[in-house]
């Protein structure tokens, strides 16, 4: 690996998280929702068991979501 790849690969690194920086702040905007992603993490699929002094909750619908956007994204960025 030469270091002018290295340093694209920290520069790379550096922008995703600004702009996911960006949007986290922007989260409390989000349309429909009083405490910011409003739908995300309650989907169709997602488990959440609330008893009386336990609570459980596997978000394995979202995680499914999150996986197949970010793959895209990394396939769409990293294709040659």
């Amino acid at each position: 690996m030469d270091l002018s790849d290295l340093g694209k690969m920290i520069l790379i690194m550096g922008v995703a998280l600004v702009v996911l920086g960006g949007l986290l702040m922007l989260a409390n905007k989000w349309p429909g929702s009083d405490s910011g992603w409003g739908w995300l993490g309650r989907l169709p699929g997602d488990i959440y068991i609330k008893r009386d002094n336990f609570t459980f909750y596997f978000p394995i619908t979202t995680s499914i979501l999150l996986s197949v956007v970010g793959s895209l994204i990394l396939y769409f960025l990293f294709r040659r």
